[in-house]
């Protein structure tokens, strides 16, 4: 089983395209499952018919739903809470102390992750395509079965028998599901923007965090492409064919920054707005040109990123080609590291966590480059 999920900055067509991808899937042969845990509930409006919180067959091979994360917060999170709240109150904590401390921050997009793992889990599905929410609530949503765990190992005791129960099948859950998005063999990302330049710099923070977390980016789609205007005239044409020029220089910095053609697919704007499954598989068409939209992306885009505690602080490697008597700089720009090796530069989106630290020292190896950097880590 194969899953995929699609995020991109709010507004820049995510939904629309994760559906296209769905029924291009379907269209080959393999029973495929789209489902969408973004809150604004569109996916329903891309295949024009409503959708609930269970699959729903929208052509053959091919079903949806949207999660209700509000439901499920109701019903599922309801009774682990109750759990949760006597655990700790045979730890000693009196009843309204155990109720402030099991309110987890986030558990609604776990909640929503949880329910793509059982859909994932339970159906006959080969592929499930997931509509993420936009970026900031995505990268939430996958940093969280890790970002909760911690939460919990702070606030039980491993070795409180009474405790034991329910945390342990709550870790054990969470790890599951960490093990699940960290696979690259079963679960990859597809990043969505468009041609500007605010939306790259997001894509590119996006790309670093994601491989902090070791979660595998195969893909980028740059939608909403200018159409070429062609042999138009008129200043209709000219507004056209600036606008594509901008658009073209911003495709030419992502393939500057050594994103290929395999790696970055164009989709072109459309005069009608794309709804049904003849216009989704048309847009497919487009963008995978009647190939597998799973096959080429093996090795993934995202750059090879990896942080480690250190005794000063972090090391962060980063895998840049090197010969031996490459000339290599490095230097701070806002939230970026600036790498210049042999006269070419280079800026990486550091991570949120790496922001506040200092360089004080790198050195190469057969690797890349491994930074250290100077700093306070937070707890988890």
């Amino acid at each position: 089983m194969r899953i995929l999920l699609f995020t991109g900055k709010g507004g820049v067509g995510k939904t629309t395209l994760a559906a296209a991808t769905a029924a291009a899937l379907a269209g080959r042969g393999r029973k495929t499952l789209v489902v969408s845990t973004d809150p604004a509930h569109s996916l329903g409006d891309a295949f024009g018919r409503a959708l609930g919180g269970e699959p729903s067959e929208v052509d053959e091979l091919l079903h949806a739903a949207q999660i209700d994360t509000r439901g499920l917060v109701d019903s599922t999170w309801r009774e682990l809470r109750q759990e949760l709240q006597t655990a700790l109150a045979g730890a000693g904590l009196d009843s309204l102390d155990a109720e402030e401390l099991t309110v987890v921050p986030g558990v609604d997009e776990l909640l929503a992750l949880t329910e793509v793992q059982r859909l994932a889990e339970h159906g006959p599905w080969e592929t499930v395509v997931v509509d993420c929410g936009p970026t900031a609530e995505t990268l939430r949503l996958l940093a969280l079965p890790e970002a909760v765990s911690g939460y919990l190992s702070r606030m039980f005791k491993p070795g409180a028998r009474r405790t034991a129960v329910a945390v342990r099948r709550l870790g054990a859950h969470l790890e599951s599901l960490r093990t699940l998005l960290t696979d690259p063999a079963t679960t990859t990302v597809r990043l969505v923007l468009t041609p500007e330049r605010v939306v790259v710099a997001e894509a590119r923070r996006t790309l670093s965090s994601l491989a902090l977390r070791g979660i595998l980016v195969d893909g980028l789609i740059v939608n909403r492409l200018m159409p070429a205007p062609g042999f138009w005239r008129g200043a209709a044409a000219t507004w056209m064919r600036t606008r594509r020029a901008q658009q073209n220089t911003v495709l030419a910095e992502l393939a500057d920054a050594g994103f290929g053609p395999g790696q970055v697919k164009p989709v072109e704007y459309r005069a009608v707005e794309p709804v049904g499954l003849e216009a989704l598989r048309e847009i497919a068409y487009e963008l995978y040109q009647g190939l597998d939209p799973l096959a080429g992306n093996e090795k993934g885009v995202t750059p090879l990123l990896r942080v480690s505690e250190s005794d000063s602080g972090y090391e962060l490697r980063i895998a840049v080609p090197l010969h031996r008597d490459s000339e290599v700089d490095l230097a701070r720009v806002d939230d970026d590291l600036a790498v210049t090796v042999d006269g070419f530069r280079r800026l990486i989106a550091l991570p949120e966590m790496l922001r506040p630290c200092r360089i004080t020292g790198a050195e190469s190896d057969a690797h890349g480059l491994v930074v250290n950097l100077a700093g306070n880590r937070g707890p988890g």
